[in-house]
């Protein structure tokens, strides 16, 4: 059980907050705000009260005792921050106790059992040019992904966050986090109550006002197109129980599709799904 004064405990690092050179936007922790610069208009609200915030100097997200997954991760991307491959160095976070975060060793057997990769949330590649690259190996920020859908759409999509960041030499600003639409088989060597994902979201977004939401199911095939799985915001806001930019001025958006290789018109959405209203450009 954890101290009463520990429930939302927020692990801050100075030197992510000393490296803010963007407009702080706050975010709510314990009532008070909280200022990090890897969320654009402010960080999503409505996660459950009892989730650790956590900010690194890489990426903030807010984790889930119970699932022990992040119900949200943000992070930005820049030119500077992107670099060659680096291994995968897996550790469980130092920051959690040890109830509330995954270990490396309860992803044992996982891969033969249900084909599924320790799936990183912030990614390793937008962030190997930085000397805290593994950060994005610490368990808190990684989910047990399917191989398809992980090698597949949401690497290619991946790539198009680090290739617009180089191209336009902008701050590529992401949220994102899983879903949890239907129960899945548990890690095989996984603690209880642990959740696999059903599938997950990725809200992709620049400083000038444009972004382009996305919602993938764990069961998306290889060779699917990223571009297929675009969704309104509102539908993400509605799945995620989110509100992801409590900042002003969000009410006006316009597409980040063509600078993400987007170019033909979003696809509808499925039934039963919410359909917004996209901004004209």
């Amino acid at each position: 059980m954890r101290d009463p004064v520990a429930r939302m405990r927020v692990a801050i690092s100075v030197t992510a907050i000393l490296m803010a050179t963007l407009p702080a936007v706050p975010a709510s922790a314990d009532g008070a705000p909280l200022h990090t610069f890897h969320c654009l208009f402010g960080c999503p609200v409505g996660a459950p009260s009892n989730d650790d915030l956590i900010v690194r100097e890489i990426y903030t997200l807010s984790s889930n005792p119970i699932t022990k997954l992040a119900d949200w991760v943000a992070y930005r991307v820049t030119p500077d921050t992107i670099g060659p491959s680096q291994d995968r160095i897996w550790s469980a976070d130092p920051w959690l106790a040890t109830e509330e975060t995954l270990k490396p060793s309860d992803y044992d057997g996982a891969s033969a059992a249900r084909n599924v990769d320790r799936g990183h949330q912030a990614p390793l590649a937008a962030f190997s040019g930085t000397p805290f690259w593994l950060e994005t190996d610490v368990l808190s920020n990684i989910t047990p992904q399917s191989s398809a859908l992980n090698q597949g759409a949401w690497r290619k999509l991946e790539a198009q966050e680090t290739a617009l960041a180089k191209s336009a030499n902008i701050g590529v600003y992401v949220l994102t986090g899983p879903l949890f639409d239907r129960v899945m088989a548990p890690l095989p060597a996984g603690p209880s109550l642990q959740r696999v994902p059903s599938g997950y979201w990725k809200v992709i977004a620049t400083e000038d006002g444009r972004m382009t939401a996305f919602v993938f199911d764990q069961q998306t095939p290889a060779n699917a197109d990223y571009c297929a799985m675009r969704v309104t915001l509102q539908t993400v806001t509605i799945r995620s129980r989110l509100v992801l930019f409590p900042g002003p001025n969000t009410s006006a958006w316009r597409p980040l599709d063509a600078a993400l290789s987007c170019d033909d018109p979003a696809p509808p959405e499925q039934p039963g799904e919410v359909i917004g209203t996209r901004s004209a450009p």
